[in-house]
C-alpha cells in the first residue's frame, strides 16, 4: 500500500497550539518555521502522500522534493511552495533549523457554503505553478499574511475560520499574480472544460489497492465521459494547459506509477494491471520511454 502520512500523524510533532485539532470547520494549524522541533523537521522528511494540503514560506538552506523534480532554496533565498494530497512530497533541511512559516489544513476546513474545492485551484493542481521564487519585496508581503493566519488562529472570535479561510485566499491569489498569464483564458469555455477533464482525471488517484483499475485512461475515455469530441478536447487542452490530451494522461499514469514502485510494495504486474495496461511489458515500454528507466531499476533504488 502507497504510504499516506495523515494529518493525525503529522500534527503530533507541530509546535503546540490551542488550536492543533479538528473543529467543525475541519483543521487549519499555521505556524512559525523556527519554531519547529527536531521531531517536527522529522516529519517533514517523509517522502508520502499527505492527506492534507500546505502552503509554505521557506527561507534557505533547504530542498524541496516532489513529482521527480527538486527546488533548491539556497541560503538568503526565499520561496512559497504550494504541496496537495496527490502528489509524494518531503523536504531535505540542510541546516539545523528552519526559518519561515507554513499552514496546513484539510479539505473540509473549506466553508460549506462555498463550491471551491483545494484542487480547483492552479496552485494545488499536479500540472500548476506550486513553487515561487520570491524577491525580498513579495517575501514580506506573504510573511504579513502568515502572521495574520497565526493572530488569528488564537483568537476567542466566533467567525475566525472564515476569517482564516480568506487568509488563505489570499496567500493563493496574491502568489497567483506573480504569475500574470496563469490565468490567461480559464474561464473560457476551453478553461472550463480542462477544468472539467483534470477534475476527472485527478478522481481517480491515487490507487489504494491492487485490485483498482482505472476507468478512464484515454483522450476517447475521457471526450466520451465530457460529452465532446476528442479533438475539441484536445484544442481546448493544448490552448490551456500547452499538452495534448494524451500527453496529461500520461504524465499522471506515470506519476503514479513512479509514486507506486517506490511507495508500495505491489507487484510490477500489479501495478501495471491497476494502471490499465494489457501486459507488464507494454508498462515496461511506456514507463521507460517516459522516464528513461525500467520499473525494475526504479524499484531497486528504494
Amino acid at each position: 500500500m502507497v504510504k499516506l502520512q495523515t494529518i493525525t500523524d503529522y500534527s503530533s510533532s507541530l509546535p503546540a497550539s490551542s488550536d492543533n485539532d479538528y473543529h467543525s470547520a475541519g483543521y487549519f494549524a499555521a505556524h512559525k518555521l523556527d519554531d519547529f522541533s527536531a521531531e517536527s523537521i522529522a516529519a517533514t522528511a517523509i517522502y508520502s502522500r499527505k492527506d492534507f494540503y500546505k502552503i509554505t514560506l521557506a527561507k534557505g538552506d533547504s530542498t524541496y522534493h516532489t513529482g521527480g523534480n527538486s527546488y533548491r532554496i539556497k541560503s538568503g533565498e526565499h520561496a512559497l511552495i504550494f504541496s496537495n494530497r496527490e502528489t509524494p512530497y518531503h523536504w531535505e533541511v540542510h541546516t539545523e533549523y528552519c526559518s519561515g512559516y507554513s499552514c496546513l489544513f484539510t479539505e473540509d476546513f473549506l466553508p460549506l457554503h462555498t463550491y471551491i474545492r483545494p484542487a480547483d485551484w492552479k496552485v494545488f493542481d499536479s500540472n500548476g505553478p506550486s513553487v515561487f521564487y520570491l524577491n525580498k519585496e513579495d517575501s514580506e508581503r506573504f510573511k504579513a499574511i502568515f502572521l495574520k493566519m497565526i493572530e488569528e488562529q488564537e483568537s476567542s472570535y466566533s467567525h475566525k475560520y472564515d476569517l482564516l479561510f480568506l487568509y488563505v485566499l489570499e496567500c493563493i491569489h496574491t502568489a497567483l499574480k506573480l504569475e500574470p498569464n496563469a490565468e490567461a483564458g480559464l474561464n473560457s469555455a476551453a478553461g472550463n472544460l480542462t477544468k472539467s477533464f483534470k477534475t476527472l482525471l485527478a478522481g481517480q488517484f491515487p490507487l489504494i489497492t491492487p485490485s483498482q483499475r482505472l476507468e478512464f485512461r484515454s483522450a476517447q475515455n475521457f471526450a466520451d465521459k465530457l460529452f465532446v469530441h476528442t479533438n475539441h478536447l484536445n484544442r481546448a487542452l493544448k490552448t490551456i494547459t500547452g499538452f495534448t490530451t494524451t500527453q496529461l494522461i500520461t504524465q499522471r499514469i506515470m506519476q503514479e506509477a513512479q509514486a507506486l514502485l517506490i511507495h508500495s510494495n505491489w507487484t510490477i504486474s500489479q501495478i501495471s494491471d491497476s494502471l490499465g495496461f494489457d501486459e507488464p511489458t507494454h508498462f515496461t515500454h511506456s514507463f521507460r520511454r517516459y522516464s528513461g528507466k525500467t520499473p525494475s531499476a526504479v524499484r531497486k533504488l528504494v
